[in-house]
């Protein structure tokens, strides 16, 4: 798994809480998590990922966005998730859909062939990137 980088979480999550909610129990109460819990994520503690998907949804992101945050990309606010064109919005770079798509493989599918996986990899990459979920990079 990449390395997850929660000061940067930290800082994203509570600048846009400061925009949305006049405080951390209000932000807390809408995500259905403890006041505590969401201070941990501002001080830049771990917590479940559970917990990010709570909070992505309180603070109106697509859900994946604090992980996707806390390993060098950016939030995809969920009305906001389409280009102009009508297309999903890159959110990720290659190398960050890559890695996110072989820690998931090698998760669920611990006992496949390394090349099997590398193989699954290559299409998913392929198919997000012709979706417009992924750039190239360019």
């Amino acid at each position: 798994m990449a390395t997850r980088d929660l000061d940067r979480l930290a800082k994203h999550v509570k600048a846009h809480r400061l925009e949305l909610y006049p405080s951390r129990l209000a932000a807390a109460q809408a995500a259905g998590i403890s006041k505590d819990t969401w201070q941990r994520v501002e001080e830049g503690e771990e917590v479940r990922d559970s917990t990010y998907a709570k909070i992505d949804k309180a603070l109106g992101w697509v859900s994946g966005s604090c992980l996707i945050i806390a390993e060098g990309g950016g939030p995809v606010l969920a009305g906001e998730a389409t280009t102009s064109s009508g297309r999903p919005a890159a959110a990720l770079s290659e190398e960050q859909a890559r890695q996110m798509a072989w820690d998931t493989a090698r998760a669920t599918l611990p006992t496949a062939p390394v090349g099997e996986l590398d193989t699954f990899v290559n299409e998913l990459v392929e198919n997000l990137r012709r979706a417009g979920i992924v750039t190239d990079g360019s």
